[in-house]
C-alpha cells in the first residue's frame, strides 16, 4: 500500500499529539511544524518508523520572518522516503534572540554542511554540532547576511540613475 500524506500525518499525530501542528499540503507536499525542543525526536521518529522511513535529508535551510515575534527564524527540513518516493517539509521556529536548535548531524551525516550554511547566513546555533563555523562567508563577518535586518540598498546613494532601474 502506498504511503500517503494522510498516513504520515496520522502517524505523527498519534505519536506526538499537539506537539506537531499546522499541517498543510501544497502541490502534494506535506508540511508541518513542531517545537524546536522536539526537532530531534520528530526527525528520529520519521527516520526509524518502519512505515515512514524518511531516511534521506534533502535539505536544511533557514528563513527569516522579522515581523513574527518569538518566531523570527525558521529552520526547514526537507526529507525524502526513497522507497516510496514521498517527500515532506518539517519546520521549526525559534526567536532571533536565542536561535538554538539541536543538531541533526548524528542522524544525518549530510546535515553537517547544511547546518553550517544555515548558521553562516541566519545565525542559527545548532547545539551539539561538531564544527559549527562559517562555511561560505569570511570569519570576520559579524552579522548574518540573509536576515532581513538590513536594507536591500542604500537609499542615500546619488551615483545611480533610478531610470535605469525602472523607477523613474
Amino acid at each position: 500500500m502506498a504511503l500517503t500524506n494522510q498516513d504520515i500525518q496520522n502517524k505523527l499525530q498519534e505519536k506526538f499529539g499537539d506537539l506537531v501542528s499546522n499541517f498543510e499540503e501544497s502541490y502534494g507536499l506535506l508540511s508541518f511544524e513542531a517545537t524546536a525542543a522536539n526537532n530531534l525526536k520528530v526527525l528520529q521518529f520519521l527516520y526509524d518508523e518502519p512505515s515512514l522511513q524518511f531516511q534521506f535529508l534533502t535539505d536544511i535551510c533557514g528563513v527569516n520572518f522579522p515581523d513574527e515575534a518569538g518566531r523570527e527564524i525558521s529552520v526547514v527540513y526537507h526529507l525524502h522516503n526513497l522507497t516510496e518516493n514521498v517527500r515532506l517539509r518539517f519546520k521549526i521556529f525559534v526567536p532571533v534572540a536565542a536561535p538554538d536548535v539541536f543538531t541533526a548531524c548524528n542522524l544525518f551525516s549530510s546535515a553537517n554542511w547544511m547546518e553550517r550554511e544555515t548558521y553562516d547566513f541566519y545565525g542559527v546555533n545548532f547545539v551539539g554540532h561538531p564544527n559549527l563555523k562559517r562555511i561560505l562567508n569570511v570569519d570576520e563577518m559579524d552579522y548574518f547576511p540573509l536576515r532581513k535586518e538590513y536594507p536591500l540598498e542604500d537609499q542615500t546613494r546619488i551615483d545611480k540613475d533610478d531610470e535605469m532601474f525602472g523607477r523613474g
